[in-house]
């Protein structure tokens, strides 16, 4: 059914369901702080606002928790409500400034924070409330352990209707196998800002590049004498940055032409790389309906006429475009099968 419906009825659908489920969430804050400040909850007999939520209208426990705290702001400032209904913040934008939010800062600070992303919000908290810097240290992670997992007999359950009957089963044990604790899982990298211009990122690496930093440590000994990681990271960034701009975008101290040379190959020549990255600014020049694309990773040089259909190699035809988008043109002028795709790139957020 969806399927039938055109590309402009589904952006009319979705964006009045947008707004409606707006309207739907405002609305649910309002009554959960209202129900909040009556201690309603207790009545049907929850201990909290949070059981009541997570049990009682079966919210995750996420959206039970950003629904309360946004909740409980609008209920110390009102203009929460309003600007949730329209799409100016969201309840995680919300969430983030509640501990910052007064009746004096709360008009202005609402404001600052219309139309932002996460990231650009925790760098308006770091802004409110700057925190210091946490000291540098490189530790051991402890290895998982394994968990002990005891035999489990399936027999005495094929009696006891847990288990489907009818066949003559031997009695079936389950060996214990070496598993791994859950409480040890995968750590994800973390960038997160800190106060203005200062920033917390936190790794896990392997033994290899654990010893590749401590060797610079002692490399540098006589240049950085506190061995600072943060001082190398910058360092060994900058590095990192000139060598891929050298490579992927012809970067050069003095470049030897900046003339506009156009080409039949496919192949883009140096100076023509280093016009046209500057020109769009290194980042996705595709413009789209609502504006023009924000990405600046998975970058690749887009012939506007293909050079499939003679296009030159030059900087007026070339643009920049996200994986995304340099798919999606191609699916849109020759089509998925001549294209070779039937995806817009990588998967990602």
């Amino acid at each position: 059914m969806l399927r039938e419906i055109s590309p402009l009825g589904l952006t009319t659908a979705r964006r009045r369901i947008a707004a409606d489920e707006r309207q739907t969430t405002a609305r649910l804050v309002a009554l959960l702080a209202e129900v909040d400040s009556r201690g309603l909850y207790l009545a049907e007999g929850y201990p909290s606002m949070f059981m009541y939520c997570t049990q009682a209208l079966r919210l995750s426990e996420s959206a039970a928790y950003d629904r309360i705290e946004v909740a409980r702001a609008s209920r110390r400032l009102p203009l929460v409500l309003e600007r949730l209904m329209d799409g100016a913040v969201t309840l995680t934008a919300v969430r983030l400034l509640a501990p910052h939010l007064t009746p004096e800062n709360g008009e202005s600070l609402l404001e600052a924070a219309r139309y932002k992303s996460k990231q650009e919000i925790l760098q308006l908290v770091a802004c409110l409330a700057p925190q210091r810097d946490v000291p540098a240290s490189v530790r051991r992670l402890p290895s998982p352990r394994p968990m002990e997992t005891a035999p489990l007999d399936v027999q005495p359950l094929l009696g006891s209707g847990v288990l489907p009957t009818g066949h003559s089963t031997p009695p079936v044990k389950c060996e214990s196998q070496p598993t791994f604790s859950p409480s040890a899982p995968t750590a994800r990298a973390v960038v997160a800002p800190l106060a203005p211009e200062r920033y917390l990122i936190k790794v896990t690496v392997d033994r290899e590049t654990h010893d590749k930093l401590r060797r610079a440590q002692d490399l540098l000994r006589h240049t950085l004498p506190s061995g600072d990681p943060a001082a190398i990271v910058d360092r060994a960034l900058t590095v990192l940055i000139e060598q891929l701009e050298r490579s992927r975008l012809a970067k050069a101290v003095h470049p030897r032409s900046t003339a506009r040379s156009a080409t039949n190959t496919r192949r883009v020549p140096a100076n023509v790389k280093r016009l046209v990255w500057e020109r769009d600014a290194g980042r996705c020049a595709f413009i789209g309906t609502q504006g023009r694309c924000s990405e600046t990773g998975f970058l690749e040089f887009h012939h506007l006429v293909p050079y499939a259909a003679g296009g030159v190699t030059s900087v007026d035809n070339l643009a920049l475009r996200c994986r995304r988008h340099n798919v999606y043109e191609a699916v849109q002028r020759f089509g998925a099968t001549r294209a070779g795709t039937s995806s817009f790139g990588p998967p990602g957020p």
